[in-house]
């Protein structure tokens, strides 16, 4: 059985114009860090205002904490010369929830299939190579609901795991909205449930 996973890698930053050049071709890499296919389509439109005067802008994208979600397009380039190499590169570096766009400005000489598909790998592979991998924190979200009289035995719960709280309302009836670390989420959820007198509301993807 597969391990599940605790932590994934990404970037925070934009890497862009990182430029590679193949017989007079030019070939910007942009690396940009997105969750969702609408910051996608945001992003990708974006790069094609900026470089309106390119040729092809072809990219590969993965989204999800596993990277399962992903898609690569060639933008007019032959099949599998630029998406295909370029998504390559992403999982040669683990990375996920990044896009990574190479445009292209043709140089007036024809590169070939070969050509095509080493110069946007080399280009993809420099601009990773640009980046700031981070590993981060695979986190899941509950909420936890009090009465203001046992808020001390919720933050004492809090301070022993360390969880982050994202939304808190103090009043007579207290939410602490809070994420805890997958490898260690069901100890954590046991121990508010042991409390007795809290409610515990996990998110839909717990």
């Amino acid at each position: 059985m597969k391990e599940p996973l605790h932590t994934y890698k990404t970037i925070d930053i934009t890497v862009a114009q990182v430029l590679f050049k193949e017989k007079g071709s030019k070939f910007i890499g942009y690396l940009i860090p997105v969750t969702t296919e609408d910051e996608v389509k945001e992003a990708l439109e974006g790069i094609k205002k900026q470089y309106h005067d390119a040729r092809h802008w072809c990219y590969a994208y993965r989204l999800g904490y596993d990277g399962l979600t992903y898609r690569v397009n060639d933008d007019g380039e032959p099949s599998n010369t630029a998406g295909q190499p370029i998504y390559g590169q992403l999982l040669a570096f683990d990375v996920t929830n990044v896009l990574l766009v190479v445009v292209r400005y043709f140089g007036g000489v024809k590169l070939g299939v070969g050509g095509l598909i080493k110069a946007y790998r080399t280009c993809a592979e420099e601009t990773l190579r640009e980046a700031t991998i981070l590993e981060k924190t695979i986190k899941e979200t509950f909420t936890v609901l009090s009465s203001y009289e046992h808020v001390d035995k919720v933050m004492r719960l809090i301070k022993t795991f360390d969880l982050e709280i994202t939304e808190q309302e103090m009043y007579l009836d207290c939410k602490f909205v809070l994420c805890s670390p997958v490898a260690i989420f069901k100890n954590v959820i046991q121990a508010f449930d042991d409390l007795r007198c809290v409610k515990v509301i996990l998110s839909s993807n717990s």
